[in-house]
């Protein structure tokens, strides 16, 4: 799928791929869908292209905005992108599906704010600064029956997503899993994440998790059936 992306704007990656392929094969007809972090619009572009009946895109960045707009008119889809920090875009709606590919790579510095291009991929120092407040916002804003995709990497902790999603009253999972190399920006921050506790010494490779959370009211298995597909994922 080529989409405009310009500078600073984050470029569909495996990741995206992953969770790309998962909407497809998942989105129900007509549903309410929430892509937060939206860059190019990719995720927003795929669950129109699924099926769905509303499809709003969000993200803090001007030019994300723009590039999201053109690349879902460009293909003929009525996605509605606006502007803002994760759910204040979108006030009180409620959706049945809120994916996000959020920025997560653990920064050099904590304290910095990432501006510019940096944006797109600074987590904070244990890359989670972004991931937590959708973790805490998003479960509130879901329809019922309604589920919550999200991608990040091992380095920024997928038991805690689990955990915090679990914790919220959702059935969480890991819907899909690969272990790649570190990508660049991670691998040049090797050495730190070893220091820091992140990445196991001598590792070069991170997992790379799809996690869906459903709220109670569309569970299709028990707490163990989930926990298989987790492992077999």
């Amino acid at each position: 799928m080529g989409l405009l992306a310009l500078p600073g704007v984050f470029r569909p990656d495996g990741d995206s791929a992953m969770v790309a392929e998962h909407l497809r094969k998942t989105t129900r007809p007509g549903e309410r869908v929430l892509d937060v972090f939206t860059g190019t619009g990719v995720l927003a572009i795929v669950a129109a292209a699924a099926g769905a009946g509303e499809v709003f895109a969000v993200d803090v960045s001007r030019r994300a905005v723009f590039c999201a707009t053109v690349n879902s008119r460009l293909r003929g889809f009525a996605v509605r992108v606006r502007r803002g920090s994760m759910f204040e875009a979108v006030e009180d709606e409620r959706f049945d599906t809120i994916t996000a590919n959020p920025p997560y790579v653990p920064s050099i510095d904590a304290e910095a704010r990432p501006r510019g291009a940096a944006r797109a991929w600074e987590g904070g120092e244990n890359g989670r600064a972004l991931l937590e407040p959708f973790l805490e916002q998003a479960p509130s804003r879901l329809l019922p029956g309604g589920r919550i995709i999200v991608v990040h990497s091992s380095l920024c902790g997928i038991e805690l997503t689990l955990e915090a999603l679990s914790a919220a009253g959702l059935n969480a999972r890991i819907a899909a899993s690969v272990e790649n190399p570190l990508g660049p920006l991670a691998a040049a921050r090797a050495e730190l994440l070893e220091r820091r506790g992140t990445l196991p010494r001598g590792s070069r490779t991170e997992t790379i998790a799809v996690v869906e959370a459903h709220s109670p009211a569309d569970l299709t298995a028990t707490g163990d059936e989930a926990t298989e597909l987790a492992g077999a994922a």
